[in-house]
């Protein structure tokens, strides 16, 4: 259900159609929370029936049309409900954490290279996160822009601390699986024996 409601935060900010949902989507909320075009169109569909979101058919190109969304008060009150209602925390799934228990069964070989791609692919989202809260402080996140264009001047300060907060906690999530993976390796050259130490001697 959290889709239904990261759409309708989208289009708090403005209307869209689901081409531009899914675009947006994945340049923002998709950062936090993945779901592909399969899963969007149909949700939107959902909503509009659930009087959430209001469709409009708008031109597209010489002959077709799109459908362009709105949020309704009905689906304002509805996200505004599912922000103030008690976290509803989902059960984990964690593929390298659950392979980390069972780790006896890899050769160390193959054990130190999921460590090391357990790194790069946390140092990669480390960098994206940091680019984020960079556009945050400099002013240059475009989709952070046209939220605040729509946002009571009241508000902004709030809206941008927040916005920065939430980057905040996936930086701090990538760099703990980095120092967790790395952790890693060293486990591996204490159970196994060092590894530069072993290439030098066969050298």
């Amino acid at each position: 259900m959290s889709l239904r409601y990261a759409l309708l935060a989208l289009l708090n900010v403005e209307p869209m159609t689901g081409y531009d949902l899914y675009k947006v989507f994945e340049a923002s909320v998709g950062h936090v929370w993945y779901a592909p075009d399969s899963q969007i169109y149909p949700e939107l569909r959902k909503m509009e029936r659930d009087g959430l979101v209001l469709g409009e058919d708008v031109p597209w190109g010489k002959s077709g049309t799109k459908r362009r969304y709105h949020i309704t008060d009905a689906g304002l009150r509805a996200f505004r409900d599912w922000m103030n209602a008690p976290m509803d925390f989902s059960r984990v799934r964690d593929p390298a954490h659950l392979r980390a228990a069972y780790l006896e069964w890899a050769t160390p070989e193959a054990m130190r290279a999921q460590m090391r791609d357990h790194i790069a692919h946390n140092t990669a989202l480390l960098r994206q996160w940091e680019l984020k809260v960079r556009e945050i402080d400099t002013g240059t996140s475009s989709m952070l822009n046209r939220r605040l264009a729509h946002t009571a001047d009241a508000d902004k300060a709030r809206t941008v601390s927040f916005k920065r907060f939430a980057y905040e906690g996936l930086i701090a999530r990538a760099e703990a699986e980095i120092a967790w993976a790395n952790r890693g390796l060293r486990l591996a050259n204490e159970l196994y024996g060092d590894e530069n130490a072993a290439r030098t001697a066969m050298g």
